[in-house]
């Protein structure tokens, strides 16, 4: 028979699935399963407030994961195991020594300069980022990063984390959105000093999606402190952003200074020759059997985003092995565009706003109104799973909103059609108004 905390850790690896790594990380990531009798599935977490929260946000979900998995209906509660101590961070450490918090292993394995297709969109990116990870007393200081989503920030970041730490520097690495978090979780346990004492005795910090918090100012403020320290210091700063400082809304004076303080370098979406040697360096990996031209026609129709460009190149791989055949350009081509068979994004916004009386550009708009926010997510659900249309696509739609957020109400939705009818009752009306447009 299974122990309880086998079946949470079997339980964790569907739930990592199930919901957005911001939110795994804060909150399940250091969970355990404590016990289980009598129909009820006892969850340690770290402190109550995960306890509440997790109650609130994933009880179903996680009920519900767990049910699947005994093979029985089951209660699940949430009880605190330690006490006066914050979760572990999800700040990810490592000095490349025996002493290091987290080994360079917690960074993408994938993401390393030699994995990293360099061109023209990107070549003076790479270049910093060689530097930086190289001579901790280059001339910039931070180095700020910015572009769209998939064009290769994060690859880089992680890059720079490999580079540095096989040279023996204590690197820290934080997603703005788990810094964020961390940071609140850390007001309300009225621990903020031992959540800022992460950040010290390091030589290096990468700060992935910095605009995750442009809109947060008490987290905007903290930020701007741990930069200070940090920088006064001598400690290297890398920032990544979906655009520059100067274009982000709802940023203090004081960090928008510090984030200009430095170098600021643009990447552009990959134009053709560098999607193609994405293409041939991605397909050399996979051995999938696609000739030049079908490489070629891929890298013609998706320009813009490293992500679309591989997710396509898996589905295309995988087509090619269960027919066993050399994929051909024409293939491709009817293959993208069976693909591409599915719900227009803009149809199902009309079918939303038309079902919640609100004005075409509502979805698009910062209102954030109760009824206002449930039709957002409700498109954002339909346009995932009606359209089949990535995060980033949805957010561009909606606003340019970043694909973060738009994950979370995606994963909201998904939880609560499960039990609220009603929910249920509108995405059925709304589904059976798309499909009769």
């Amino acid at each position: 028979m299974q122990t309880a905390q086998e079946v949470w850790e079997r339980a964790l690896g569907e739930l990592q699935i199930e919901v957005s790594k911001p939110n795994y990380a804060t909150w399940l990531k250091h969970s355990q399963g404590v016990s289980y009798e009598d129909d009820v599935f006892v969850v340690g977490v770290p402190n109550t407030f995960v306890a509440e929260w997790l109650s609130r946000r994933f009880h179903s979900l996680i009920k519900k994961t767990l049910a699947n998995i005994i093979g029985e209906d089951i209660d699940v509660q949430f009880v605190v195991y330690t006490q006066h101590q914050l979760p572990a961070s999800s700040l990810i450490q490592a000095d490349g020594g025996t002493s290091s918090k987290v080994k360079s292993t917690e960074f993408n394995p994938q993401y390393t300069f030699d994995n990293f297709v360099v061109g023209t969109c990107n070549r003076l990116a790479y270049a910093a980022a060689i530097e930086v990870s190289e001579r901790l007393c280059c001339s910039f200081n931070p180095l700020f990063i910015y572009g769209d989503t998939g064009t290769g920030k994060t690859h880089l970041l992680h890059a720079i984390a490999h580079a540095a730490v096989d040279n023996r520097t204590h690197v820290a690495y934080a997603n703005a959105e788990q810094f964020t978090n961390e940071f609140i979780l850390a007001v309300k346990e009225k621990r903020v000093e031992d959540f800022r004492e992460k950040f010290t005795n390091i030589q290096m910090l990468l700060f992935d999606d910095i605009q995750f918090i442009t809109d947060k100012r008490r987290t905007q403020e903290y930020f701007s402190h741990i930069f200070d320290d940090l920088y006064n210091s001598r400690c290297h700063i890398v920032i990544t952003a979906n655009c520059c400082p100067e274009a982000m809304p709802s940023i203090s004076d004081e960090l928008r200074s510090r984030l200009q303080w430095g170098l600021i370098i643009p990447i552009q979406p990959p134009d053709f020759e560098t999607c193609l040697a994405i293409l041939h360096a991605k397909n050399k990996q996979m051995m999938t059997p696609m000739s030049e031209e079908a490489l070629q026609t891929l890298a013609h129709r998706i320009q813009g985003n490293i992500r679309q460009l591989e997710g396509a190149l898996t589905y295309l791989s995988a087509m090619a092995r269960l027919s066993g055949a050399t994929l051909s350009g024409a293939t491709v081509t009817d293959l993208l565009e069976g693909e591409a068979d599915k719900q227009d994004k803009k149809q199902i916004i009309r079918a939303v706003v038309g079902y919640f009386r609100l004005p075409p550009e509502a979805l698009a708009g910062k209102k954030r109104d109760k009824r206002t926010s449930l039709a957002r997510q409700i498109a954002i659900y339909l346009m995932r799973n009606e359209g089949g249309y990535s995060f980033a696509e949805i957010g561009k739609e909606l606003g340019n909103r970043d694909h973060s957020p738009i994950g979370h109400s995606y994963n909201k939705i998904s939880t609560e059609i499960n039990i609220s009818p009603q929910l249920s009752s509108q995405l059925t009306d709304i589904k059976n108004k798309i499909h009769s447009c």
